[in-house]
């Protein structure tokens, strides 16, 4: 499975995992000036701002360990970025990650949500 493949089922997967959790998917693959992010959606009274990672292999480390603290940074400033272009919003907001490793088959063998993954300081 070439690595865009494996992105686009992983994103897949946590998109259907969220939405069995009760959370309200309100945009995939978000784009400004800062940078982007997998997936914006509500959360009971939060708003969430999800990274998905998927890897094949654990050879380099998990998925959630694959996140640099560049990619932190960026994730806050879409984040903030997002809540200033967007009205009616949650004032809460926090950004998770979801975490899947996929087997040889391109099955899910782990699916993982770190909610408050990254912190906002």
């Amino acid at each position: 499975m070439k690595r865009r493949d494996t992105g686009i089922l992983g994103e897949k997967l946590a998109r259907d995992f969220l939405k069995k959790r009760g959370y309200h998917i309100l945009e995939t693959n978000y784009r400004c000036p800062e940078g982007e992010i997998d997936i914006v959606a509500k959360h009971k009274d939060s708003l969430a701002f999800i990274e998905v990672r998927t890897k094949t292999s654990l050879a380099f480390g998990s998925p959630e360990e694959s996140i640099t603290p560049a990619k932190k940074e960026r994730m806050k400033a879409t984040a903030a970025y997002y809540c200033q272009t967007h009205s009616n919003l949650p004032s809460l907001w926090r950004i998770d990650v979801v975490a899947i490793e996929l087997d040889q088959k391109g099955k899910p063998s782990r699916i993982e949500l770190i909610e408050n993954a990254v912190g906002k300081d």
